[in-house]
């Protein structure tokens, strides 16, 4: 990290840290959208007046306002005004419903609710009337504006919550997640220093920025000065024009994004589909060897992987100047200051400045970190002798078959390495001789053969997997369950299907 983004990641708060870097750089642009650019200056600026047409409504600090719009110029303004004023804001991810929204608006207690009216054919404002949200107005186009005058002084500490993001509720009632603004500009802080970014890059945000990830990746453009071509709706090929445009350098989001670069790069071999790019980025779900192997051969660029959640949005990340093995089966070293313990069990627990202050439920929070103030993450893993993270799995992953324990990550990895699979989810279910069963859910690609689970059993044995773990049941799919924000698979979408 240079010695300016080392001492700009001081910044006690966000709004600290727009003020500095708007500074240092007011001319350079922050934001690229279409033909609309944002400066680092015009950010600080107008987000100060949007923070006045705020308190103008009645917007203080402490205030808990929840806001659920889609990855715009607008949206990133409207956040910093809240976060210039110090309100509490609580993102809700565009795609949510009333089940989803509704929870947020009743445990965050919020007391306005800013929507974008009618968005890709959904009238949020009638689901903000319909489920009574209170301080209701939209904010696409146009935002509130007002002197500047008016405002108190900006909050002067960072180690206050003020920021309520929702794990993704599957099976259960999403977990309200607690942040401060030291969090996340710790967990933007890891990420910005591991890509070994410069202030010629030009990023990309193809992912809600109502995501954790959307204060994590801003942080980065503040601490190193470089833009970011922002994707209200991201969808390969037509994204393609923008990310040339804009000379786009650091792309990504998660595995599936990856894949559907590589997709693209497939119909054009031995021509960039991106000629500037020279790094895909991500986080958030698994990453199998071959797709790291298939990005560096087919698209001619580096790939880094990293680990992170909704509690602590980035815990380790791959350095491009590391080891293709590295690079390839581990997700990268942790930054100073995260600490990682692995369990008895292979647990992974995490403590550091970037790990969420515990969840808007007492109970919850009490039951996520150990004695020794570590949270329980549930994912099992270990250290390398050279301090990498090698991820295994999941605990609800770990697949118990005649009482032996198997890793549905060793296994997906495996078929990702089949020709004839596309993508692979590996579940366990419930089976009456054997405890659980091996099941493998598969996408294929167009063209491919006939998958058979014999045919598929004897390639995972010629790859060196024991017989014990081979799958005992396979269903070939159009398409698997995904969530809409990283596009993670839905495994226990797929337990409810094929669990009977």
């Amino acid at each position: 990290m240079t010695d300016t983004a080392h001492a700009l990641g001081e910044s006690r708060t966000l709004w600290e840290l727009v003020e500095r870097r708007a500074a240092l750089t007011p001319d350079r642009p922050v934001l690229l959208q279409g033909d609309r650019t944002l400066t680092f200056g015009e950010l600080r600026d107008r987000a100060e007046r949007v923070a006045a047409g705020l308190h103008d409504r009645g917007v203080r600090p402490g205030t808990v306002v929840a806001w659920q719009l889609p990855t715009r110029i607008e949206t990133a303004l409207l956040s910093f005004a809240l976060a210039r004023l110090g309100a509490v804001q609580s993102p809700v991810i565009p795609f949510y419903r009333d089940r989803e929204v509704g929870f947020a608006l009743r445990e965050s207690r919020a007391e306005y609710f800013a929507v974008p009216g009618v968005w890709r054919g959904y009238d949020h404002t009638a689901l903000a009337e319909r489920l009574g949200a209170r301080g209701v107005f939209e904010a696409y186009e146009t935002l509130p504006e007002g002197d500047p005058a008016v405002l108190p002084p900006p909050p002067s500490s960072g180690e206050e919550v003020r920021w309520i993001y929702w794990t993704s509720g599957t099976t259960s009632d999403p977990k309200g997640v607690l942040h401060t603004d030291r969090s996340l500009i710790a967990g933007g802080s890891c990420l910005a220093h591991a890509l070994r970014l410069t202030p010629d890059d030009v990023g990309s945000m193809a992912f809600p920025f109502a995501h954790i990830a959307g204060p994590d990746y801003t942080v980065m453009l503040l601490l190193y000065g470089f833009p970011a071509v922002m994707f209200e709706q991201f969808a390969l090929p037509d994204a393609l024009e923008e990310y040339r445009k804009h000379g786009v350098t650091v792309a990504g989001g998660s595995t599936a994004f990856y894949s559907m670069f590589l997709a693209e790069q497939r119909k054009q071999p031995g021509e960039k589909v991106i000629p500037t790019l020279r790094l895909l980025a991500g986080g958030g779900a698994p990453k199998p060897p071959e797709i790291y192997h298939s990005v560096v051969r087919e698209m001619g660029c580096r790939l880094t992987h990293g680990y992170g959640m909704t509690e602590v949005p980035m815990i380790t990340m791959g350095d491009p100047e590391d080891t293709a093995e590295n690079l390839a089966t581990t997700e990268g070293r942790p930054p100073a200051g995260m600490e990682i313990r692995i369990a008895e069990d292979g647990e992974v627990r995490l403590r550091g400045e970037a790990v969420c202050r515990g969840y808007l439920d007492p109970e919850q929070t009490a039951a996520a970190f150990d004695e020794d103030g570590f949270l329980i993450t549930g994912d099992v893993g270990h250290l390398t002798e050279s301090g990498h993270l090698v991820l295994t799995g999941r605990i609800k992953d770990i697949i118990i078959r005649k009482g032996e324990n198997i890793s549905a990550k060793e296994i997906e990895d495996l078929l990702h390495t089949h020709p004839d699979v596309g993508d692979a989810a590996v579940i366990g279910l419930p089976d009456a001789e054997r405890g659980e069963r091996v099941c493998a859910v598969v996408e294929q690609p167009a063209g491919a053969a006939e998958l058979t689970l014999r045919g598929l059993g004897a390639y995972l044995r010629e790859q060196g997997l024991a017989v014990h773990k081979l799958p005992e049941q396979l269903e070939v799919v159009d398409a698997l369950p995904r969530n809409k924000t990283l596009r993670k698979v839905l495994k226990y979408k797929l337990r409810e299907r094929y669990g009977s």
